[in-house]
C-alpha cells in the first residue's frame, strides 16, 4: 500500500466538458439496483366495521359498498401497492380474527379500517390490542352528497360513518394506539395521495425490522453524535447493528477474479465520463479498477452475511489500498445503506428511506449527506453538502465522471470516485440522534438548488440546499435540537412520512420547516423533554 506521494493534480477539468460513453452494460447493475431494492409484495388490507342490527339487505350493501371503494382504490395511480378488501366485521370474534390473521400474514404490511355504519368500539379492543402493524383510519363514506331528495332513516342507518367512526375512533385513543386518520372522500385525490403517502411509511416501519448494518472498523474516535446504544436501536427500530474487522472484508476483496474486476471497470468506464486531470491512463485504470475489486468483494461480503447497509471508517483501512469511494456509491445506488465514520444510525436510515422509496415512480434520488461548508452571500444563503468521497449518484443530476484525486486523510492510494452535482428541488435532511435517555428523529424541509458558479477543483459529488425556512434560522433550529452534521438525505419522502416513521416508532421527532420560528422551537423542545421520558 502506498502513501500518497504529496504530488498534487490539479482538478480544473469541466464536468460538461470531460468525453462522455455510451454505457452499453446495465442488465448487471440494474438487476443488483431491482434485487437490493425490492420489497414483498405488499398487500393492505381492507377492513370495514359494521353491525347485525340493521339486517342482512343492509350488510349487503355495505359489502358492495366497499367492494366498489377498493376497486376504485387499486385502479387509483396514487396508490401503488394492492388493497384486498376483508369481509364486513360484525363482531368482536371477526374482528379479533382479522387482525390477527393480518400480524400473521408476511404479505400484509398494514389495515385500512373504516366503519360503515354505527360500529359498537368494544368489539374492536381484544383485537386491536393484538395488532402489531400499521394502521389507517379511513373516515369516509360511499356517497359524496347528501341525496336531499330521497334521504330517510334508512338511508341515515346504513351511511352513518360520521357516527361509526367517531366511536370507532374513541377506543383507538383511549387505547393510545398510533395510526393515521384520513378524513375525505375516497374517490378524492388528495385522499388518495394520501393512503399512497401512508402505505409508504407502513412499508418503512414493516421493514425497519429487516435492516442489518455491517460495521467495519468502530467509530472516529473523539466524536460524540456518530455514537449511539446500539441495544436500544433494536428494541425500538429492530436494527440489528454489528462489527466486523475491516481485514474480514479485505479477504473478500483479495479473493475477487481479476476477469471480474477488469470486466467491471469497462462496465464504469462505458457508463462514466472519465476526467484524468492529466494522470496517465494506465495509472488512472489501476486506481479504479482497486475500486471495481472493493465493490465486488465488499457486496459479495454484505451478500453472504445478510446485511443491507455498510459503514466505513477512513482511519481504519486494515489491508484496504483506497478508502472504498465509487465502491460504495455504487452499492448506494443498488440500495445499500451506509454511514461514514462509525455512523451506523446514518446508514440504517439511509436504507430505510431507500427501501421507502423502492416502489416510487420517478424516484430522484437518496443519500448519505454532510453539512460541509456555507455560503452567507445575503439572499444567495445555502449550505454545500458532500463527503470525501460517498455520495449516492442517484441523486445525480445530468452527467457523472470518474476522478482520481489525493485523499488526505486515511493513509492509503488517491481513491477513485464519482464525481456529480445534484437535482434541485424539495427535499427533506434526516438526523437521528442519540440524546442518551431517548432518540430524537429531526426532519429538515429543504430546497436543493445549483450553485451560481460550477466548481471544478472539488472532486466529489455535492448538493447545495437552502434549509427552510431559512439558512439563520434553519441552522439555529438544527443545533438547538442536537442535529448530526451526517444525515439521511432524500427527494422522494416528505416531512410527514418521516413524523409518522418516527409516531409508529414511538420516539420523539422534530420539524424544521416553513412554519419554524425560534421562540414556540425551543417550547416545543422543552415540551418534548418532558413527555418523552
Amino acid at each position: 500500500m502506498r502513501r500518497n506521494s504529496g504530488k498534487k493534480y490539479v482538478c480544473t477539468a469541466d464536468l460538461n466538458s470531460a468525453p462522455s460513453f455510451v454505457y452499453t452494460q446495465l442488465e448487471h447493475t440494474q438487476k443488483g439496483i431491482k434485487n437490493m431494492l425490492k420489497v414483498k409484495n405488499y398487500q393492505f388490507w381492507f377492513c370495514t366495521g359494521s353491525q347485525d342490527l340493521y339486517g342482512d339487505e343492509c350488510l349487503r350493501k355495505v359489502a358492495e359498498h366497499s367492494a366498489k371503494m377498493v376497486e376504485a382504490l387499486n385502479a387509483s395511480d396514487k396508490i401503488e401497492y394492492e388493497i384486498v378488501l376483508k369481509p364486513t366485521l360484525i363482531s368482536q370474534a371477526s374482528i379479533r380474527q382479522t387482525l390477527n390473521d393480518a400480524n400473521n400474514d408476511p404479505e400484509c404490511a398494514g389495515v385500512i379500517t373504516w366503519c360503515h355504519t354505527f360500529s359498537p368500539a368494544k368489539m374492536w379492543i381484544l383485537g386491536l390490542k393484538e395488532f402489531k402493524k400499521p394502521l389507517c383510519h379511513l373516515h369516509t363514506q360511499f356517497n359524496e352528497e347528501l341525496p336531499y331528495d330521497t334521504i330517510d332513516m334508512d338511508f341515515m342507518n346504513e351511511n352513518q360513518s360520521a357516527h361509526g367512526d367517531r366511536e370507532y375512533g374513541h377506543i383507538v385513543s383511549r387505547m393510545g394506539i398510533e395510526r393515521e386518520i384520513i378524513v375525505g372522500h375516497w374517490a378524492n385525490e388528495k385522499v388518495q395521495e394520501r393512503i399512497g403517502s401512508w402505505m409508504t411509511t407502513a412499508i418503512g416501519v414493516i421493514e425497519s425490522s429487516h435492516i442489518r448494518v455491517c460495521r467495519f472498523g468502530d467509530n472516529m474516535n473523539n466524536v460524540a453524535v456518530t455514537e449511539g446504544d446500539k441495544v436500544e436501536a433494536q428494541i425500538k427500530f429492530g436494527w440489528e447493528i454489528d462489527h466486523y474487522c475491516v481485514n474480514d472484508v479485505v479477504e473478500y476483496v483479495d479473493a475477487v477474479a481479476q476477469g471480474d474486476v477488469d470486466a467491471l471497470v469497462e462496465e464504469y468506464y462505458s457508463k462514466y465520463k472519465i476526467i484524468d486531470d492529466g494522470r496517465d491512463a494506465a495509472e488512472f485504470r489501476r486506481h479504479v479498477a482497486v475500486q471495481a475489486q472493493q465493490e465486488i468483494g465488499i457486496e459479495k461480503f454484505l451478500v453472504d452475511n445478510n446485511y443491507q447497509a455498510v459503514v466505513t471508517h477512513f482511519g481504519m483501512l486494515g489491508g484496504l489500498k483506497q478508502l472504498p469511494g465509487l465502491a460504495i456509491q455504487r452499492l448506494m445506488e443498488k440500495g445499500y445503506g451506509f454511514g461514514a465514520e462509525g455512523d451506523w444510525k446514518v446508514a440504517a436510515m439511509v436504507r430505510l428511506m431507500k427501501l421507502m422509496t423502492a416502489n416510487k415512480k420517478d424516484a430522484k434520488g437518496t443519500s448519505l449527506m454532510e453539512d460541509y461548508t456555507y455560503n452567507l452571500v445575503p439572499g444567495k444563503e445555502g449550505i454545500l453538502q458532500a463527503h470525501m468521497l460517498e455520495v449516492c449518484p442517484s441523486c445525480a443530476d445530468g452527467d457523472v465522471a470518474i476522478r482520481v484525486c489525493p485523499l488526505s486523510m486515511g493513509n492509503r492510494e488517491d481513491p477513485a470516485r464519482l464525481v456529480f452535482t445534484s437535482k434541485t428541488g424539495p427535499a427533506i435532511a434526516t438526523s437521528l440522534v442519540d440524546l442518551g435517555n431517548r432518540f430524537r428523529l429531526i426532519i429538515n424541509a429543504v430546497d436543493c438548488k445549483k450553485t451560481e458558479k460550477p466548481m471544478p477543483k472539488l472532486p466529489v459529488g455535492t448538493a447545495f440546499w437552502t434549509p427552510q425556512p431559512n439558512l439563520e434560522v434553519g441552522a439555529e433550529a438544527w443545533i438547538l435540537a442536537g442535529g448530526a452534521h451526517h444525515t439521511a438525505f432524500t427527494y422522494d419522502l416528505t416531512v410527514d412520512q418521516m413524523v409518522a416513521w418516527a409516531d409508529y416508532m414511538g420516539i420523539e421527532s422534530i420539524v424544521i420547516d416553513e412554519n419554524t420560528n425560534i421562540r414556540d422551537f425551543k417550547k416545543e423542545l422543552k415540551l418534548n423533554s418532558v413527555y418523552y421520558k
